[in-house]
C-alpha cells in the first residue's frame, strides 16, 4: 500500500505550495499553521502589502501548474521586461528580456496574493487545513511515521515537511542544526505611490553605504529597497512619511516620478543554511532549510525550486518519507542552493568594499559582463529559472 500521508507546517507561499503539488500526486494533506488566512478577502482586498517578491519564469510555470497564476494575473501583479545593475552612470550591466526571446523575466507580485492564490487550491484538492495557536511540544518518530504533539492535539503522517520559515521550530525540535550569520547592515522596504506610468525595469545601484533597489508593482505601486546600518535605519524609522521621502530623494537616483511614502518596515539581513535538510521522516523546504541575503530577490524562487525537487522525487515513490528520498531531494538541492547563496554573497561584499584596484576591477566586469552576448544571456537564463 502506498504510504501518502503528509503534515505541512507551515502555509506561506513555499508551504501552500508544497500542500497543493504534492496533493496534485495524490498524497493525502494537512496543512498546520497558526492563523488561517480568508484567502478570498485578501484577493478582494485593496490594500497593498509591502512585502514584495520578485516571482522568476521558473516560478511562475509552478504558480501556473498550481491554478494560482491564473488567479494572479487578474489580481494585482506587474511584468518586467528589464532588470539593470549599477554602481556609476556608465557602468552598468543591462538584462533585457528580448535579448532572450521572451515577453518579460518575471513578475512583481505581493506575497500576500501569492500566499492566497495557492490558498484557494486547497478546497479542489481537499487538503485540511488545522489552525493551531499553540506551538510544537514534542515530535515522535518511528521508521513507519512521524507524529506532532500540539499540546493535548497529535497529528501523525508518513512525511512531514517544515515550512515554517527561518525560525522553524520544527527544525529546532528536529535537533537539525544550522550555520550562518547576520549581516553588518539591515534592509528597509518602503511602499510608494508613484506618479508615473508603469515601470518595466527594476533595477539595483551598489553604493558605499549598500545597495538600493527600485521594484515596479502595478502602477501606481513600488517598492523601494535600501540597504544601510542599522542605527541609520532606525533613525528613519522615527521619521514622518515627508521627512522620510526627503531622505530617500537624497539617497535614490531620481524615480521617474514624484511619490508619496505609503508604509515602511526593517529587517535584519540573516544568511542561514541547516546543516542537514531532513531527519527521520521530516524534510525542511524554503526559509526553514535556507535563508539567503536578499540582494537580488532569489528567496522565494529558491523555495519553489525545493518543492518542485521534492514533488519530482517523490512523484513514484510507495513510501514518500522513505529516508532514500529525502536524501535525494537534499542532494539535488544543497549545492543549488549553496551556488545561489554564495553568489549573492560575493556581490555584497564584493560591491560594499571601497578599495581602489576593487572599485577598478568592478568597473571593469560590468563593461565587459555588459558587453558580452553569450556572458550576459546564459546568466539572465540561469536568474530568471532557465
Amino acid at each position: 500500500m502506498m504510504k501518502n500521508k503528509v503534515v505541512v507546517v507551515g502555509g506561506g507561499m513555499v508551504g501552500a505550495a508544497t500542500a497543493v503539488k504534492l496533493a496534485k500526486q495524490g498524497c493525502q494533506v494537512t496543512v498546520i499553521e497558526q492563523q488561517i488566512i480568508d484567502a478570498d478577502a485578501v484577493l478582494a482586498s485593496e490594500k497593498v502589502d509591502i512585502r514584495v517578491s520578485a516571482i522568476n519564469r521558473f516560478s511562475e510555470n509552478l504558480l501556473d501548474d498550481l491554478g494560482a497564476m491564473p488567479i494572479l494575473r487578474v489580481h494585482r501583479h506587474a511584468p518586467y521586461q528589464q532588470l539593470e545593475a549599477f554602481e556609476r552612470t556608465g557602468d552598468n550591466l543591462l538584462f533585457d528580456c528580448h535579448d532572450i526571446n521572451t515577453t518579460h523575466l518575471g513578475h512583481l507580485i505581493e506575497n500576500n496574493l501569492i500566499q492566497a492564490s495557492i490558498w484557494q487550491q486547497f478546497a479542489q484538492h481537499n487538503i485540511e487545513v488545522i489552525e493551531t495557536p499553540q506551538s510544537l511540544s514534542a515530535i515522535e518518530q518511528s521508521e513507519q511515521q512521524v507524529t506532532l504533539h500540539y499540546g493535548a492535539q497529535q497529528y501523525t503522517a508518513d512525511l512531514v515537511v517544515a515550512a515554517d520559515g527561518g525560525q522553524s521550530l520544527l527544525r529546532q525540535q528536529a535537533g537539525i542544526g544550522v550555520t550562518g550569520w547576520q549581516y553588518g547592515q539591515h534592509c528597509m522596504g518602503v511602499l510608494i505611490k508613484l506618479d508615473a506610468p508603469q515601470q518595466v525595469k527594476t533595477w539595483q545601484q551598489f553604493k558605499p553605504s549598500g545597495p538600493v533597489a527600485f521594484l515596479p508593482m502595478q502602477a501606481p505601486y513600488a517598492n523601494l529597497i535600501c540597504y544601510h546600518d542599522a542605527k541609520q535605519l532606525k533613525q528613519w524609522q522615527q521619521l514622518s512619511a515627508n521627512e522620510l521621502k526627503q531622505q530617500l530623494l537624497a539617497h535614490f537616483p531620481p524615480l521617474a516620478g514624484d511619490f508619496d511614502v505609503i508604509e515602511h518596515a526593517v529587517f535584519p539581513l540573516t544568511r542561514q543554511h541547516a546543516n542537514s535538510y531532513s531527519d527521520g521522516r521530516i524534510v525542511l523546504v524554503g526559509d526553514a532549510a535556507h535563508t539567503i541575503n536578499p540582494l537580488a530577490g532569489q528567496g522565494v524562487n529558491l523555495g519553489f525550486q525545493d518543492v518542485v525537487a521534492l514533488a519530482d522525487i517523490l512523484k513514484n515513490a510507495d513510501d514518500v518519507g522513505a529516508a532514500q528520498y529525502l536524501k535525494q531531494y537534499e542532494q539535488t538541492r544543497r549545492k543549488a542552493n549553496l551556488l545561489m547563496m554564495s553568489m549573492m554573497d560575493a556581490c555584497y561584499f564584493g560591491f560594499s568594499n571601497q578599495l581602489t584596484p576593487l572599485q577598478w576591477a568592478r568597473s571593469h566586469f560590468l563593461k565587459v559582463a555588459n558587453n558580452s552576448v553569450f556572458f550576459k544571456n546564459q546568466l539572465l537564463k540561469y536568474a530568471i529559472g532557465g
